[in-house]
């Protein structure tokens, strides 16, 4: 029962996090809020909370780490198939290293390298969207232990 609930919860808490991103990009001018790999990264956060790869530390510089070395290549290197492959394949293993793994953070290389972003990037949506995430993967998680342990 108990998973059930959980289930429940943990996507409505991914909904809510995914829904302030997205108004703060409606409603504000001071850039990005939002890509692609903020999806995959709340399934972590809000489905697999305990796991190594949700962790705050792995989550923030997990993509910290894979967008620096999207916009090292981008601004430096250039944007070819074998470039896209290589900052990939660097990002996977620098998270890897430093024991930041979050799988997420893999395609943020080939993003910012195919969409031709700048350092600003690295500022919104990465960083601001990663705390926003993390602060409510905390808020909702801790949420969900008290009231599944008040059930229990």
């Amino acid at each position: 029962m108990a998973t059930k609930y959980f289930s429940l919860l943990a996507g409505l808490g991914a909904t809510l996090t995914l829904a302030i991103l997205s108004y703060l990009e409606v409603f504000t001018q001071t850039g990005l809020w939002l890509m692609a790999p903020f999806g995959a990264t709340t399934v972590l956060v809000f489905g697999v909370p305990a796991s190594p790869l949700a962790q705050p530390k792995n989550v923030i510089l997990g993509h910290l780490l894979s967008a620096s070395v999207g916009l090292v290549f981008v601004t430096y290197v250039g944007v070819y198939p074998w470039s896209l492959a290589l900052a990939t394949g660097l990002a996977i293993t620098l998270m890897l290293a430093t024991k930041t793994t979050h799988p997420p953070a893999g395609a943020n290389p080939m993003l910012i390298m195919m969409t031709g972003q700048s350092w600003s990037f690295l500022l919104s949506p990465v960083l601001s969207g990663v705390l926003i995430i993390v602060v409510m993967g905390y808020l909702v998680n801790k949420s969900l232990q008290r009231y599944l342990s008040v059930k229990a």
